[in-house]
C-alpha cells in the first residue's frame, strides 16, 4: 500500500488530552477550544489517542469521533498524529484506515500490551503491520504501560521497514535514548522524539528531533520556546525555560497520590482555565474541590491566566 509522503518529524507535538463530558461523550466545544489553545502556542503537530489522550480507555466509536472532529477542526494547520495502539492487530489497522480517511498525517503504535512479546516477535509484528497501514508509522516505546521495551537493536531493524519513520521514547531512560541517538544519527528521514517533557532539553541537545509533551496542553508556547532554545544552543535560555517546565511538573503533576495524578492535574488545570471539562475515562475520576483549589493555586503561581474562581 502506498504511503503518503512525509517530512522529518520535529518540534513540539503535544499529546492532547481527550475532553469528555461523560464516559462515552466528547466535550466537543471544549475540544475545539483546546485545539485552538494548543495551536496558538506555535506547536509543530498534534498527537491524539496516546497515553495522555486516554486512548486505550475509550470506545472504538469515540476514538473515531475524536479523530474525525480533531482533523476537521485542525484543518491542515499542523500534522495530526493518531495513536492506533490496540491488543488487536485488525482493530489497529481499522483505526489507521479511519485516520487516513479523516486526513491524519501519521500513526503512532506501541507494542500490544496484554501478551508480552519477545523482541523477534515484536519485530515480526512491526514488519507485518507496517505494509497494511495507509500512513507513516511512529513507534512508541512506553514499557511502563506495555510490559515490553522496544530494544535498540529492534528499533534499528524496524527503521529499515518501509513506512516506519520515527520513534517516540517515553521510557525516561536517557541511556536508552542516547543509544538510539547514536544508532540513528545517520538515518535520514527517521525522527527520534522524547516523551517525558522533563527530559526535553537534554534530548534535543543530544540529538533528538522533538518532544511529545503533555504539559503543552496547558502552556504550549513554553515548550516551543524550550525546543527553539535547545535547537539554537542558547544554553542560558534552555536553563531558564527548563526550570519553568520543571515547575509545571513539580506542581500540576504532583497533586494527587496515584500514578493517574499527572493526567488528573492536566485536565483539572484545563478546566480551571475554562478550556474544557476535566471528566476522565474509567477507571479514573476528576479531582475533588480541595485538589482543584490546589491546582488553581499552582496555576496562579505559574502565572497562567484565564482562571475561574
Amino acid at each position: 500500500m502506498a504511503k503518503k509522503p512525509h517530512t522529518t518529524m520535529r518540534g513540539i507535538i503535544p499529546a492532547m488530552v481527550t475532553p469528555l463530558l461523560a464516559t462515552d461523550t466528547l466535550d466537543i466545544e471544549g475540544l475545539h477550544r483546546l485545539i485552538d489553545h494548543i495551536l496558538s502556542g506555535g506547536v509543530h503537530g498534534l498527537f491524539v489517542l496516546g497515553t495522555t489522550g486516554e486512548g486505550p480507555s475509550l470506545s472504538s466509536r469515540l476514538r473515531r469521533e475524536l479523530i474525525d472532529r480533531t482533523c476537521r477542526h485542525v484543518s491542515g494547520r499542523v500534522p495530526v498524529l493518531v495513536g492506533i495502539t490496540d491488543t488487536s492487530f485488525i482493530e489497529s489497522i481499522g483505526l489507521a484506515e479511519h485516520a487516513a480517511d479523516c486526513g491524519a498525517a501519521a500513526l503512532v503504535l506501541a507494542p500490544p500490551y496484554y501478551f508480552p512479546a519477545g523482541q523477534p516477535e515484536l519485530l515480526e509484528y512491526i514488519r507485518h503491520i507496517a505494509p497494511r497501514l495507509p500512513l507513516p508509522l511512529v513507534l512508541y516505546n512506553i514499557p511502563s504501560h506495555t510490559k515490553t521495551t522496544i530494544e535498540p537493536a529492534t528499533v534499528q531493524a524496524a527503521s529499515d521497514v518501509p513506512g516506519v519513520v520515527a520513534i517516540k521514547d517515553s521510557s525516561a531512560d536517557m541511556i536508552y535514548f542516547h543509544r538510539l541517538a547514536g544508532m540513528l544519527k545517520d538515518k535520514d528521514g527517521f525522527s527520534l522524539l522524547v516523551g517525558p517533557e522533563e527530559l526535553l532539553a537534554e534530548a534535543i541537545l543530544l540529538g533528538g528531533n522533538g518532544g511529545v509533551c503533555s504539559g503543552a496542553n496547558i502552556c504550549p508556547q513554553l515548550y516551543v520556546q524550550l525546543y527553539d532554545a535547545a535547537v539554537g544552543r542558547d544554553l542560558r535560555a534552555v536553563a531558564e525555560l527548563h526550570e519553568r517546565v520543571m515547575a509545571v511538573s513539580n506542581t500540576i503533576y504532583r497533586v494527587g497520590q496515584y500514578e493517574s495524578r499527572y493526567l488528573q492535574g492536566i485536565k483539572c488545570a484545563l478546566s480551571c482555565m475554562g478550556i474544557c471539562s476535566d471528566f476522565l475515562a474509567e477507571p479514573f475520576h476528576q479531582f475533588g474541590q480541595q485538589q482543584r483549589q490546589t491546582i488553581l493555586k499552582h496555576l496562579r503561581t505559574l502565572a497562567l491566566t484565564g482562571l475561574d474562581n
